[in-house]
């Protein structure tokens, strides 16, 4: 039989072939020569269509053998290979170390709290492992106000049932929601709302202590002329459970808070408005003019919330806790940050944007807690020690993400948030 070599392929293509085993072919190869061609041009036709065949034959599967042919091997390649290197981080040293500060107080301490919260006591930039050992990872504390309060409706719809009983909500956001602390919030207190007596407002602070056993911390109306009088009664109700008074400015009475503090034995949270100078400033006042112990404060810089000045936020943080490690004795102290503060942006709770011809925003239940969670992210790397919150999936996602980059992933279950009700 005499088949061409493209009607040799039309014939394998007919049957379907695509592969052969145990192929071997015998007989001539005829090659017609054109008249007129040079040997030097023929011998090369020849060993082309040879290798061509052989190629054929390899693609096939099938041994590839003929006679007389050699098969030109491959030139070898030239690997070249990595050097290999172990990595190295950059270390660096610090010679100061910021504060270490403990929440609450247990029994044999003085108070009734079954768990404490130990804040600072870093000797690295946050997450820096390599460089130090962080021996407290940020806690999470929720916010539980004295009455109820408008809220974004992503968060409004998890409190609803115990917004109208403060102990009732404390417990929830510890037994259910997983909160280190409780931050209760006398807004009461303001005379423009109830006017509620510093007297009658603290019976709230004590229903919350009888109601959960975690470190608590108080905050106020916001008004400057009440809170000194609230927080200072607050201190003397809570005396021994080493609670954190919040806050203490420039602008008010800060040494009736911090007096207070040191008699009944509480922390202060010392708080400024994105300045470093006022922050080392108020700092100073109330460890050197009233001579408030460095283990009971904490300082809040401000946290300006995603989309709202959080580069700024984070940039005073940072400076402030690079300082503190640096040997500034002012400012090395834990960080607490607001960051209930991401709620207030109408990116996080408001149902679309605003603005005619805007991109979608996406569902509210998922845009509000991630906002929260970017904003807290972000500040735990500027160095914050403590998050103020409300979204209990943003709570459970950023523990998550500080236990991880804490290195100490497993001890909370990705389950635990993966599923979380929105």
């Amino acid at each position: 039989m005499k088949l061409t070599l493209e009607e040799f392929f039309k014939l394998l293509s007919k049957y379907e072939v695509e592969e052969i085993e145990g192929l071997r072919l015998e007989g001539d190869i005829e090659i017609e020569i054109e008249e007129g061609a040079g040997f030097a041009h023929v011998v090369n036709e020849i060993n082309l269509a040879m290798q061509h065949l052989m190629n054929a034959l390899s693609m096939l599967g099938a041994p590839v053998s003929l006679p007389g042919v050699e098969v030109p091997a491959a030139p070898a390649k030239e690997h070249k290979m990595l050097l290999e290197r172990r990595f190295e981080p950059f270390r660096v040293e610090y010679p100061g170390q910021i504060q270490e500060v403990q929440l609450g107080a247990t029994r044999s301490e003085g108070g009734s709290r079954e768990r404490v919260i130990k804040l600072g006591g870093e000797k690295s930039l946050p997450f820096y492992l390599f460089d130090a050992s962080q021996p407290n990872l940020p806690a999470i504390s929720i916010d539980v106000f004295d009455k109820p309060v408008p809220l974004p409706k992503a968060v409004r719809e998890h409190y609803e049932d115990v917004m109208s009983d403060p102990a009732e909500w404390a417990k929830k956001v510890v037994n259910k929601f997983g909160a280190d602390a409780v931050t209760i919030h006398l807004i009461s207190t303001d005379p423009l709302l109830d006017d509620t007596p510093p007297g009658e407002a603290v019976k709230v602070v004590e229903d919350v202590l009888q109601a959960v056993k975690v470190p608590i911390i108080v905050g106020g109306s916001g008004n400057k002329e009440k809170d000194p009088i609230v927080l200072e009664k607050v201190a003397e109700v809570a005396e021994g459970e080493r609670v954190m008074l919040a806050s203490a400015t420039l602008d008010m009475d800060w040494e009736r808070i911090g007096n207070a503090a040191k008699e009944y034995g509480h922390v202060v949270l010392s708080w400024t408005q994105m300045d470093m100078n006022s922050q080392k400033t108020l700092n100073r006042y109330l460890l050197k003019r009233l001579g408030l112990p460095r283990d009971s404060l904490v300082m809040d810089p401000t946290t300006a919330a995603l989309g709202y000045g959080l580069d700024y936020a984070y940039t005073n943080m940072e400076r402030i806790r690079l300082s503190g490690l640096k040997g500034d004795e002012d400012l090395a102290f834990p960080i607490s940050s607001g960051t209930t503060n991401a709620w207030g942006a109408r990116e996080a709770w408001m149902k679309d944007s605003p603005i005619e011809g805007d991109t979608p925003w996406g569902p509210r239940e998922l845009r509000g807690p991630l906002w929260e969670i970017v904003t807290g992210l972000t500040l735990s790397l500027a160095g914050v020690d403590i998050f103020m919150m409300m979204h209990p999936a943003s709570v459970a996602v950023l523990k998550e993400l500080i236990s991880t980059l804490g290195g100490r992933k497993g001890e909370t279950k990705v389950g635990d948030w993966v599923g979380v009700e929105l």
